[in-house]
């Protein structure tokens, strides 16, 4: 996978995890990353940072090969149907937020760090 043509883009979402969870105790909030492919706004990887291997696996392994095209709905209904954990509400926030990021990035409204 060529990381330097341009069309790969990495986008993230951070979401406040509900306290008296394990990964609450290690992060406060969950990041969920994705790197998707502009050319065909499909998530070609993907990583959260759930306190377990296993989850955060089954987590990214479940975004990987999503398309961004149909909204966010479409992630969040594989998400509230594959995870059944406490964490649920914040990947679903931090992926609302991805999308939002994402959209934003498509329509060109994604202000430069370098200005």
């Amino acid at each position: 996978m060529d990381r330097t043509n341009g069309n790969l883009i990495l986008f993230s979402g951070y979401a406040k995890l509900p306290t008296g969870i394990t990964a609450s105790e290690m992060y406060k909030v969950i990041g969920v990353i994705v790197l998707i492919d502009l050319d065909t706004d499909v998530i070609v990887e993907a990583d959260c940072t759930l306190a377990t291997k296993l989850a955060n696996k089954h987590v990214s392994s479940a975004l990987v090969g999503c398309s961004m095209k149909n909204g966010a709905e479409p992630l969040v209904r594989i998400i509230d149907h594959i995870y059944q954990g406490s964490a649920k509400k914040a990947i679903i926030t931090a992926l609302r937020i991805i999308y939002d990021k994402y959209r934003s990035h498509k329509d060109g409204m994604t202000p430069s760090a370098l200005d």
